[in-house]
């Protein structure tokens, strides 16, 4: 038996610039923090048959891989040379679909769970990108390259993405009193709805690819303020955080009318009027988590959110990303 544990993430900045359709024109800029929510997989060798068993929200049984409605499991499967004689079963801390990258979690702990089943040892970049070409190459998800690396890493960590996909990583320049701060201020709140990204990056991407002015611009300015947090958060000066989240928010509006909605946007100005100095909604939008930076009353600000109907989150920053928690098959715990 073997079982890993993979980090889900919140974007500080530069979302939507890791997409192909951006990237591959402009390059992509990406800093994001892994939070210590966590997706478990655990991966094991049946004793009495060869069938494959594959337990999520639904649970399957078949012949061979080929049979499994899982996409992932059935396509990382395949890639690692895995046909059958297999059970994987998953649980994670925060459900699918909320925008902390649960789909890329699930693929990047299965593909180490494999590769640990293979005995066979794999850089963290190479993990990362195993888990992009399953995810996007071979089921052509509409989704970029931020889930699957932070996955990987975990930290509060910084993708710079070439025009040719390579991407460059490097942990950010954060003191311990900003981190503690940072998750002090921070403050995220779930909106009980989920919903599928796939629409709304498939939008995203399509303006991006046909150069359409107000999707095009509006990526490159996210950009910017992707450089910008970064600064903020390496110089230690996080008020500044929370003011660049006020103008990401505005113009991540102006690339897809479904980020939002009018229950968001009420919530999110209702959040500015009790303390928030600005704030994004996880993921793609359009559902999941509302991210606030929140720097003073706290106790009163939770209480207005939990009356808008909102459960609040609490976190801590994950630094470890992907690991092997237990490996029964060589003895090691």
């Amino acid at each position: 038996m073997i079982i890993t544990r993979t980090p889900f993430r919140f974007t500080l900045g530069g979302g939507g610039t890791d997409l192909p359709a951006y990237y591959s024109k402009h390059g992509g800029f990406v800093f994001a923090a892994a939070i210590n929510k966590y997706m478990f997989i655990n991966l094991n060798r049946p004793i009495v048959d060869d069938l494959v068993r594959v337990k999520y929200s639904e649970s399957e049984t078949v012949d061979h891989r080929d049979d499994l409605k899982h996409e992932i499991a059935r396509e990382s499967m395949k890639m690692m040379g895995f046909k059958d004689a297999l059970e994987i079963a998953s649980m994670a801390d925060v459900p699918a679909s909320t925008g902390l990258g649960s789909s890329s979690c699930y693929a990047v702990g299965l593909l180490n769970a494999l590769h640990q089943m293979n005995r066979d040892y794999i850089p963290l970049e190479a993990l990362a990108e195993e888990a992009c070409d399953v995810e996007i190459n071979k089921l052509e998800k509409p989704i970029g390259k931020q889930d699957q690396y932070m996955a990987a890493f975990g930290g509060l960590t910084v993708l710079d993405i070439q025009t040719d996909g390579t991407v460059n990583v490097k942990g950010a320049d954060v003191s311990d009193s900003t981190i503690g701060d940072l998750n002090r201020n921070l403050l995220m709140f779930y909106t009980n709805t989920s919903r599928s990204a796939d629409s709304i990056l498939a939008e995203q991407s399509r303006g991006a690819r046909e150069e359409k002015d107000c999707v095009v611009d509006s990526m490159h300015y996210i950009k910017e303020i992707g450089y910008k947090v970064l600064e903020a958060v390496e110089s230690g000066n996080i008020t500044d955080v929370g003011l660049l989240f006020d103008q990401h928010w505005r113009h991540k509006k102006r690339i897809t009318t479904k980020m939002s909605n009018s229950r968001f946007d009420n919530i999110y100005e209702i959040a500015k009027e009790n303390g928030a100095l600005g704030g994004k909604i996880s993921g793609a939008g359009g559902g999941g988590f509302f991210l606030f930076y929140v720097e003073k009353q706290h106790g009163s600000f939770r209480e207005k959110m939990k009356e808008l109907g909102l459960r609040e989150m609490r976190y801590r920053f994950d630094f470890e990303g992907t690991k092997v928690l237990v490996n029964f098959m060589d003895g090691t715990v």
